[in-house]
């Protein structure tokens, strides 16, 4: 056994997905997408002239408000108030540490550093739903279209 580790130390989301719509009981167990035309790209310029968006499951979510939601983040790298009690295992997680879930603060520094161009003015949350559809119909265009307003070259997943 390497370094006392006897177990794996790290959470499989595709096993959680699974035993949770087994447990939550679904007929088939939850399906992840694949595509075989990934829009993956190499960078076009150096890193240090690149521009990161922020994309968080660490949604407002506000009633009425779109699935996909551009927020706003303050001078100082701070998130601000975001709503983190949506789905995510409460158990396997927690939000003691919003750099963990949207790491303004340390993408900032690395601005500052000159390891990276800058940040995008704004980052975006979209919903912890377990809808394909609805993220690939609906949220993902979305915030692609905000990414590209606001002159993203890289788009940074954070989930929560």
């Amino acid at each position: 056994m390497a370094h006392g580790i006897s177990h794996r130390s790290f959470v499989s989301y595709i096993d959680k997905s699974r035993e949770y719509y087994e447990a939550s009981g679904y007929e088939r167990p939850y399906r992840w997408p694949r595509h075989e035309d990934v829009p993956f790209s190499p960078l076009g310029k150096p890193l240090t002239q690149c521009r990161i968006g922020v994309v968080t499951t660490a949604d407002r979510g506000p009633s009425g408000a779109p699935r996909a939601t551009k927020l706003f983040a303050a001078p100082n790298g701070e998130s601000g108030h975001l709503f983190t009690e949506k789905s995510w295992d409460h158990e396997a997680t927690h939000t003691d540490d919003p750099e963990t879930y949207l790491p303004l603060a340390r993408l900032a520094e690395h601005v500052e550093a000159g390891h990276v161009g800058s940040l995008s003015p704004r980052f975006y949350g979209v919903p912890t739903d377990y809808s394909q559809r609805l993220t690939v119909e609906e949220d993902a265009p979305r915030v692609e279209a905000w990414m590209r307003e606001d002159g993203v070259d890289i788009a940074l997943l954070v989930p929560l």
